[in-house]
């Protein structure tokens, strides 16, 4: 049975049958209506700048789609662009999303008329969407292009730079020297270029969401005061604007996922009164089930009841997700978002040149393995610091030393194996400099340790380590007054976009953690010890220099039992090792309830070292935490699976 099909069975709003609706969206101008029952399907093909190049023709070919939407941008990719466009001023977008993902399919695009939708713009959307003319062009296919600029804050900067404005996490002020300056952008310029035609749209930055909730407001007419249906747009979006994310890439059980070498990339098929339904393209690998999507709607989350986007503030806290029977590869119905108005200023998201790094990676065999490695990276900064004192240079700013394999990112979590431990580690050793000559000291004093240190070093992974520039993000708000938004259309400038702000709203909400109830208080207790993966899924993410982990529930009556042992200073005893507290008085975690599908939200502040491409770890943007988590004993406890038999 279709998405089409089931939407039209759940009652009398939706009057869509199996067949699919007919292609409306393309002859629709501003302030039309969508035929009654008309459901609009979007699919994703990319949650990252690398993604595989095999999404395309699974969704465009297997997926009756009326949008395709393609994800590129994170905080680590704008530093990417802005190093490359520092190069050349034709640089500075995703080059993949032109020559990989567009130019082979874009007759077929054309010929189906299903229109595009992507942020590769990234920090130059101008030179992107002239590439996709050359595109066009060399294949005799006649495309509206439309571009969506004004993200661009750099002309700004003079201004800004006396204006007191902090960093909204560290308190930092800002930056002396700013490298970029990119303001996260809404749907609602989106949603105008497809209104003026536009069979392919380039964005700069914007929310990520964005994607999926410009073709839906486009689409349905919705208002900028329907503010529950701009939530559940913008819940579309978030669920499937990282790809194979919800539908089985990287699940906790991940051993249930099928034929990862096909992974079904998502489609949301989503009504005009905000119901949608996420599936896949039959015929392909991967699984969506209620825990591989509601993993994914907590994936680098914050509050949950204060999700803040440029078009609306959502609440996902009471969010639902229910399983459909009869989908090949599954298929789940998600409902429940609730919305309230924005706030009058957009996030920004700058950077600023903070030194340099490089990080060498050697993997090490023999006995004692360990041993060997950590001696080989304390040897190796040893004797560059020599070099430095003879040359004048100052010490390093930070340095990290791993050893992969020893479980040292566990801390005192780590599992210590007998017999001297593993016999092949890797060493991790990251550095980082003010000065790039230093630098490149540590990077010429990598290859000598082969002849003149541990035996077993196998290699340098990559050869010579690189030298590249910190462009660490700087984040703070910024008037949305103050943004004028420019639509460009097959390189010609169209029209200024203004945002409305007249449903806007700062008003400040504080968060009062929630107590513990006497419910929980009197929850029976027994003899029974569980690992937390026995009772949760995990997932875990990263937003600047703090992370998120997202715990679910296997089972509602597992819930009271996680939210009565995983508390804040029970995460916080956990992750003490990753944890850096700037104040004494610093509250490092907090704990947020999701009870629509029974699970906690924990964001880590200060966990990451830095984040990003400022961090020198090897989980620079805390993929493993969640994982590391399932290790966590919950004890005193029932015979839980009892319950549930």
């Amino acid at each position: 049975m279709s998405c089409a099909a089931l939407l039209g069975l759940r009652g009398p709003r939706l009057l869509g049958a199996a067949a699919r609706p007919p292609r409306w969206s393309r002859q629709r101008s501003s302030g039309c209506e969508p035929p009654a029952g008309a459901a609009v399907r979007i699919g994703c093909a990319s949650g990252f700048w690398g993604d595989t190049a095999t999404a395309v023709p699974q969704l465009l070919y297997g997926g009756k789609l009326d949008f395709l939407v393609f994800d590129y941008l994170s905080e680590i990719t704008v530093s990417l662009l802005t190093a490359a466009r520092a190069r050349s001023p034709l640089l500075g977008y995703t080059p993949d999303f032109v020559s990989a993902a567009i130019a082979p399919y874009i007759n077929d695009v054309h010929r189906k008329g299903v229109r595009v939708i992507s942020n590769a713009g990234g920090i130059n959307p101008l030179a992107c969407a002239a590439a996709l003319q050359e595109v066009a062009k060399k294949a005799d296919v006649d495309l509206k292009i439309a571009v969506v600029a004004g993200d661009d804050l750099m002309n700004e900067k003079e201004n800004l730079k006396g204006a007191g404005i902090t960093d909204l996490e560290s308190g930092e002020p800002f930056p002396a020297s700013v490298h970029s300056m990119n303001v996260y952008l809404g749907a609602r310029p989106i949603s105008r270029a497809l209104d003026l035609g536009a069979d392919i749209v380039v964005t700069g930055r914007c929310v990520d969401s964005g994607i999926v909730l410009g073709p839906l407001i486009h689409s349905f007419g919705w208002n900028r005061d329907e503010f529950d249906l701009l939530a559940a747009g913008s819940l579309a979006g978030h669920l499937i604007e990282c790809g194979a994310q919800c539908t089985g890439g990287i699940f906790t059980d991940w051993h249930a996922v099928p034929d990862w070498h096909n992974i079904g990339f998502p489609i949301v098929e989503c009504s005009s009164e905000g119901d949608f339904i996420l599936s896949k393209p039959p015929d392909t690998g991967g699984l969506i089930s209620f825990g591989t999507v509601a993993e994914q709607l907590v994936y680098e989350l914050g509050n949950p009841r204060r999700y803040l986007l440029p078009d609306v503030t959502c609440d996902f806290s009471e969010v639902s997700i229910t399983e459909i029977p009869g989908f090949d590869g599954g298929a789940v119905k998600v409902h429940g978002a609730k919305g309230s108005p924005p706030s009058t200023f957009y996030k920004v998201n700058a950077t600023y040149l903070d030194g340099f790094r490089a990080t060498a990676v050697c993997p090490v065999g023999g006995p004692k393995a360990v041993e060997k490695g950590k001696r080989t990276a304390e040897s190796i900064l040893q004797r560059t610091r020599l070099i430095f004192s003879q040359l004048g240079y100052e010490d390093y700013s930070a340095v990290n030393v791993q050893v992969l394999g020893s479980e040292d990112t566990y801390g005192p979590h780590a599992r210590r194996s007998i017999d001297g431990g593993p016999r092949e580690a890797v060493i991790w050793l990251a550095v980082h400099h003010k000065q790039k000559e230093a630098v490149e000291i540590f990077s010429r004093e990598i290859a000598p340790a082969g002849t003149g240190m541990a035996p077993g070093l196998t290699g340098v992974v990559g050869g010579r380590p690189r030298v590249s520039p910190v462009l660490k993000p700087f984040f703070f708000h910024y008037p949305k007054s103050n943004v004028q938004i420019n639509l460009f259309l097959n390189g010609q400038h169209v029209e200024s976009f203004e945002e409305d702000l007249t449903f806007t709203s700062d008003e400040v909400v504080s968060f009062d953690p929630p107590k513990i109830s006497s419910e929980l208080k009197d929850l029976p207790s027994g003899p029974h010890t569980y690992r937390l993966e026995d009772l949760a899924y995990t997932r875990s993410g990263d937003k600047g220099n703090s992370a998120n982990i997202g715990v679910i529930a296997r089972h509602p009556l597992y819930y009271p039992y996680l939210k009565k042992t995983l508390t804040t200073q029970a995460l916080e005893n956990y992750f003490k090792h990753l944890l850096e507290r700037a104040k004494p008085e610093e509250e490092l975690v907090t704990r947020y309830e999701l009870p629509g599908i029974y699970a906690l939200n924990f964001v880590l502040k200060n966990s990451l070292g830095g984040g990003g491409i400022a961090s020198l770890r090897s989980d620079p943007q805390g993929k493993a935490l969640g994982q590391m988590l399932l290790d966590f004993q919950i004890k005193n406890v029932p015979d839980l699976k009892s319950l549930i038999e």
